[in-house]
């Protein structure tokens, strides 16, 4: 089901721009109350830096890509102006070869192409329990697909979340930050990683806003 924000301006003259922000669960909201989740919380950090936007949350609780790439075509509704991208981290507890998840990505990718769609994409990165090929060839997907088509690109979606590891595993998400499912972000940490998205999202908006024309004086 997908619900719908908006972020603006008071006064502003010209249509908002619709985002569709689509993912898993953590574009979703998964286990927070409504207004903590990331398409409200980035709805509120855009309004505060005065840009209207209408955010279409498109995340679905347990996606994988391949469930993503089944419903891309009907997410892209005429009235999107802009994608983001945050999906694979149910591919990476499913242990899905990274050569399927490319694939996925890269046709959600060339849907959002096709219409022409200024897009964002939000990388993930594979723990070390799959091996050291596993982790190469999956982790080197999104910088790939983002150059590919000429994405905003935000390395790690989870990284504001992350510590730096005191042990082999590596980072490991901040228990401060994090559910008590040991997954997802808790309100706190959803609030973290949009201060560091959200000028990543300006971006994206500042491409969409250069191909529009000028309101009428």
């Amino acid at each position: 089901m997908l619900s719908v924000w908006m972020a603006g301006a008071a006064g502003a003259q010209a249509d908002p721009v619709t985002l569709l922000a689509f993912g898993d669960s953590l574009t979703q909201g998964y286990g927070l109350q409504q207004g903590d989740g990331l398409v409200p919380q980035l709805q509120g950090w855009l309004a505060a830096e005065g840009r209207e936007v209408t955010i279409i949350n498109a995340g679905v609780s347990g996606d994988t890509t391949s469930g993503a790439l089944a419903r891309i075509d009907w997410s892209l509704t005429p009235d999107v102006d802009a994608m983001m991208v945050i999906l694979g981290g149910n591919d990476l507890l499913r242990g899905t070869d990274p050569a399927l998840t490319r694939s996925n990505l890269d046709a959600i990718l060339q849907a959002g192409a096709a219409r022409d769609l200024p897009m964002l994409l939000a990388g993930m990165q594979a723990a070390t329990n799959y091996g050291a090929e596993y982790k190469a060839d999956f982790d080197a997907i999104y910088p790939d697909l983002a150059e590919n088509y000429d994405t905003v690109f935000v390395p790690s979606y989870l990284a504001p979340i992350m510590s730096s590891g005191d042990d082999e595993a590596g980072p490991m998400v901040s228990r401060d930050l994090i559910q008590a499912d040991g997954i997802h972000p808790n309100a706190a940490g959803v609030t973290r990683i949009v201060a560091a998205l959200g000028p990543s999202v300006l971006e994206l908006l500042d491409r969409v806003e250069a191909r529009s024309p000028a309101p009428q004086q």
